[in-house]
């Protein structure tokens, strides 16, 4: 199964590595296809601060936990996505996050699920009648489901 990861998964591994959501991020590879695009580097780059801040691990540490759950993950480009794709997705999400464009154009280039933590997103992609967008906790349960 293909995922996008979008920002705050990572974020959220980032801030608690021992959490559900880094152990998917770490152990889901035989089963899960995951990408994200470019610009959660981007992301990780410019609050790379604030995240320091949150864990009260020194950069070095927070880049190696970086490193460690972002390593399963195919980064993709965003202009490679067709520009009728990306105008799909600004319309999707115009009123609820713009930053979350790129993720939602990425899902439907690749055929793909949005794993998404922003619960904002999640509900107003659904009240949309979107259904490529999934949950950690319905994530866990099929890697439950696909290792026993």
């Amino acid at each position: 199964m293909r995922i996008i990861v979008d920002t705050n998964i990572v974020f959220s591994a980032i801030i608690k590595p021992t959490s559900k959501i880094a152990k998917i991020l770490l152990n889901s590879g035989r089963h899960f296809q995951l990408y994200s695009c470019d610009f959660l580097k981007i992301e990780l780059f410019t609050h790379r601060a604030k995240l320091v801040k949150l864990t009260g691990l020194t950069v070095l540490q927070v880049e190696e936990i970086e490193n460690l759950v972002t390593e399963h993950i195919t980064f993709i480009n965003e202009r490679l996505i067709p520009s009728n794709i990306l105008l799909e997705a600004e319309k999707l999400v115009h009123d609820i996050d713009l930053d979350d464009i790129v993720f939602v154009a990425l899902s439907n280039y690749l055929e793909a699920k949005l794993w998404s933590g922003d619960k904002k997103l999640i509900t107003g992609l659904e009240s949309r009648g979107y259904k490529n967008v999934i949950d950690t906790s319905k994530i866990f349960e099929l890697l439950n489901t696909l290792e026993t």
